[in-house]
C-alpha cells in the first residue's frame, strides 16, 4: 500500500470511531482507490498512553477493505470485551495502528513459522486464537512462547498443543501503520 491509501485508511478508522462513539451512528465512507476496494483482512488497535485499548478484528474479509477498517475500527472503540467502551472524552487521547493482512496460509509444521514476523492462527475443534505479528516484536518471545500463549491465553487450550499434529497453524502477514508514522497524532 501507498502513502496515501495507508493515510486514507487511518482517517477512516478515526472518523469511524469519532462518529459511533458520538453520534452512535455508522461512518459511511467513500473511497475511488483500487487497493481500498479489495477483500481483505483487517485489524484496528487503538492504544491509549502506549497502552492497549482495544483491538479488533476480521482475518478474512467478507468486504472491501476500507469498510472492513470502518467497522473494526468501531467494534474496537466499542465492543471489546476487554475493556470498557471508549468515551467521548478520550478521543483525542487515542492512537489507531492498523494492520493489513495477507491471507492466511496453512503450515505443515510449526518449523516454517517465522518469529519475528509471522501471525500465527491455531485452530483445534472449537478453540481458535490468533496474534498480530507485532505481538514477538512487543513481547520479544521465542516461537515456543509465542506459540504457547497463542494456544494457552488466546485459544485456551493447552500451552503446548501446539505440537500436536492434531492443532492446525496458520501464518499470516501484515502491513502495520499507525497514525504517529505519518505525524497524523
Amino acid at each position: 500500500m501507498n502513502v496515501e491509501e495507508k493515510k486514507e485508511l487511518l482517517y477512516i478508522a478515526r472518523r469511524s470511531i469519532e462518529q459511533y462513539v458520538r453520534e452512535r451512528t455508522k461512518y459511511e465512507p467513500h473511497t475511488d482507490k483500487k487497493s481500498l476496494l479489495e477483500k481483505q483482512g483487517a485489524f484496528v488497535t487503538i492504544k491509549s498512553d502506549g497502552r492497549l485499548r482495544g483491538c479488533i478484528g476480521c482475518i478474512i474479509a467478507d468486504q472491501k477493505l476500507y469498510l472492513t477498517v470502518r467497522d473494526m475500527a468501531t467494534q474496537s472503540a466499542t465492543a471489546d470485551p476487554r475493556f470498557n467502551p471508549l468515551c467521548a472524552d478520550e478521543i483525542d487521547d487515542i492512537e489507531i495502528e492498523i494492520s493489513v493482512l495477507s491471507i492466511p496460509e496453512k503450515v505443515k509444521k510449526p518449523e516454517e513459522i517465522v518469529i519475528p514476523g509471522h501471525g500465527v492462527i491455531v485452530k483445534r475443534g472449537m478453540h481458535q486464537g490468533v496474534y498480530l505479528p507485532q505481538v514477538a516484536d512487543e513481547t520479544g518471545w521465542s516461537r515456543d512462547e509465542f506459540l504457547s500463549s497463542l494456544c494457552y491465553d488466546k485459544a485456551g487450550l493447552q500451552p503446548d498443543a501446539w505440537k500436536d499434529p492434531e492443532t492446525e497453524l496458520f501464518t499470516f502477514c501484515a502491513e502495520v501503520f499507525n497514525e504517529k508514522e505519518f505525524k497524523l497524532k
